[in-house]
């Protein structure tokens, strides 16, 4: 237990502790903190603290203003500072709980701070990997014959998306504008987007990386797997669809993708491994572990409209869905000798279960949109309008405690005129 009080229901409790970066109005320096119940511990203010044989060397990784340095450093500084942060925040320990001039220093309240995105994102690639969401797609599509592609059951399909629109929870979304194709016997238009679109997923930052050339085994995937966000991949339906062929998603995808602010540790998460899906075929040989690598996290996502008083839940789903794992994602990511790198993002794609509540999209939700969503009060939606708030949670949920991830949530703003 820790001296700092935690709400049962609070999303960070002593037994999550994640890293994110923050400021405040009366420090604009944006900094290294750890979340415990309401309260920011900030690193900055403690890093002599850190006196383990790998931090102790490199303290002034807690000064940068991202987590990249501090994810560089590796899995075992990780699992150092984790150790020490436990020890500095239990109830037994005296450092920061009776010294009441360092605690003022160290302790930011939640509510004071504004989050800033985690890392300074190098590279992003969004995977394929719920088979519910994959196979409710290609059934649209393509028919329930041809749901999933051949090369689906034996890989992660994935995709390079774009970094540079990856933003914080909190950051408003501009609806695109773009080509499509809603007439088929017709030429495309230009316009904004008529099916704008959310995606639930998660993903996870890479800490340590690996050199050109040389793939991460799968049986070491799990020491450069620092963390996992929560995600909104918005998505312009029409125009995805009208551009994706040959070569996939691009204008549909890259206006906008916003992740949560807290990164929580992968240790946070192991007490609630599952099971991983039953795989049939049996993967190739790179891709084959063992041990579960699978997570039982629940997620919400609520949508407000504009002149709603309350946000509706419109999809509950879990983690645990996901086909493919992210020890998976990243041994086949690096197994042509990619090279991966410190606050590199690589999303779950859309998380879907096996029923209709647990769908992580729209496009699923409304059915392509022949069916409205219920938000009530009269309110339905089949696809995101001007205005729409929607937010993203999502937690494990132990005896008397949770580990959290916060909230990823984003508001449409009106396309620009053009």
């Amino acid at each position: 237990m820790s001296f700092i009080k935690v709400d049962a229901s609070s999303d960070f409790s002593f037994h999550n502790l994640p890293y994110g970066i923050f400021s405040t109005p009366d420090n604009p320096k944006c900094r290294i903190g750890v979340a415990i119940g309401d309260q920011i511990l900030d690193l900055s203010v403690i890093k002599s603290l850190f006196r383990g044989p790998v931090i102790s060397k490199h303290q002034d990784v807690f000064d940068q203003p991202t987590l990249n340095d501090f994810m560089a450093l590796g899995y075992e500084a990780w699992r150092e500072a984790r150790r020490t942060l436990q020890g500095l925040l239990s109830a037994n320990e005296s450092t920061l709980r009776d010294d009441v001039s360092l605690r003022s220093r160290a302790f930011v309240h939640q509510s004071t701070a504004i989050m800033h995105l985690p890392a300074d994102i190098g590279d992003y690639t969004d995977f394929y990997s719920s088979k519910d969401h994959a196979t409710n797609v290609g059934i649209m599509f393509r028919g329930k014959e041809n749901a999933l592609m051949p090369n689906w059951l034996r890989l992660p399909v994935g995709y390079h998306g774009r970094a540079s629109s990856v933003v914080v929870s909190g950051t408003p979304i501009r609806r695109p504008s773009g080509q499509m194709r809603p007439d088929q016997t017709k030429p495309p238009v230009f316009g904004p987007s008529k099916q704008l679109d959310i995606e639930l997923e998660m993903a996870f930052f890479v800490g340590g990386g690996n050199q050109l050339g040389e793939p991460i085994p799968i049986k070491k995937a799990h020491e450069h797997i620092f963390g996992m966000v929560l995600m909104n991949d918005w998505s312009a339906r029409d125009i995805q669809a009208w551009e994706y062929v040959p070569l996939g998603p691009f204008l549909g995808k890259n206006f906008g993708t916003t992740i949560s602010p807290w990164v929580i540790p992968m240790e946070a998460l192991l007490p609630f491994a599952e099971p991983n899906s039953i795989q049939d075929p049996e993967p190739l040989p790179y891709l084959q572990h063992p041990d579960a690598f699978t997570f039982n996290i629940n997620l919400f996502v609520s949508l407000k409209g504009q002149d709603m008083v309350e946000a509706a839940t419109i999809s509950k789903s879990n983690f645990k869905y996901m086909y493919w794992t992210m020890k998976q994602q990243l041994a086949h990511h690096t197994v042509n000798g990619c090279n991966v790198r410190p606050g590199d993002l690589l999303a779950s794609g859309t998380i879907s279960g096996p029923d209709p509540e647990s769908f992580g999209s729209m496009l699923e939700l409304s059915w392509r949109g022949s069916k409205n969503i219920d938000l009530g009060g009269g309110e339905t939606r089949t696809f995101l309008k001007d205005g729409d708030e929607v937010t993203i949670t999502g937690y494990c949920q132990g005896d008397g405690y949770r580990v959290g991830f916060g909230t990823c949530m984003g508001t449409i703003l009106p396309a620009l005129q053009q």
